[in-house]
């Protein structure tokens, strides 16, 4: 076993021994004095250059699948945790845009709008959904606001949807998204759209495809963001 892979090891299964036990609820609103310092390093991890042997290993092993379980988990609540955080913090702001440009990933969020605008060929008052849009839909509020788009966030956690509605009103942009309460079986809606957007993050990925599969027009477009190199594609299942 390389030294690489003992290091992972160690640090995984620490992470796992440190956060096994708490609920979803401990992740989302508890202490961080555990939790922060476990998401840093799973960051710090998923960061690394290391190679598909290495991701393979640790994918197909039966001594990580109840860690990797776990740590999933956390990765999916805590950054979930930070979205609802960045939400309230825009909400406090009295310039709310700038609050914006000031996020950690502002710019990736920029160059993604920009590589879909283009794949896509969206025009001005074209209408896109995102599914899964979350607490804070920055990816349909930076396209929207960019290209004069009509948007649609699909949210199914109320408390998220009710959260995300109050954002978009902050950023006076209620005339051009529109988020509703629902899963992939919302889908299609009735009016005509250009793009579909499914989160990184959305949840079963197999399912949603398969009934995306079934009821969308063929030639639909859809764009979906994934990882798929690194420990990323294995921290972020």
């Amino acid at each position: 076993m390389s030294e690489n892979i003992i290091g992972i090891r160690e640090t995984l299964l620490y992470i796992y021994d440190q956060i096994k036990g708490m609920s979803d609820e401990q992740i989302l609103t508890g202490k961080t004095d555990v939790l922060k310092p476990c998401f840093n390093e799973l960051d710090r991890l998923a960061a690394r250059h290391v190679t598909q042997e290495i991701v393979k290993e640790i994918s197909e092993s039966a001594e990580f699948a109840p860690a990797l379980s776990v740590i999933s988990r956390l990765r999916n609540l805590y950054n979930l945790r930070l979205e609802i955080e960045q939400a309230h913090a825009l909400l406090d702001s009295a310039d709310p845009w700038a609050k914006i440009k000031d996020f950690t990933f502002y710019a990736n969020y920029i160059q993604l709008a920009a590589m879909e605008q283009k794949g896509a060929k969206l025009k001005p008052q074209d209408r896109i959904i995102f599914l899964g849009s979350g607490p804070l839909p920055l990816s349909l509020i930076i396209l929207c606001s960019l290209y004069d788009l009509q948007g649609v966030g699909i949210e199914q956690e109320a408390s998220s949807v009710a959260l995300s509605r109050q954002v978009v009103q902050h950023l006076g942009l209620e005339q051009q998204i529109q988020i509703i309460c629902g899963d992939h079986f919302s889908l299609p809606l009735e009016e005509e759209t250009q793009l579909l957007m499914v989160a990184a993050m959305a949840r079963p990925k197999r399912e949603i495809f398969a009934h995306l599969a079934q009821v969308l027009p063929e030639g639909d477009l859809i764009s979906f963001r994934l990882y798929e190199k690194g420990l990323r594609k294995i921290l972020d299942q």
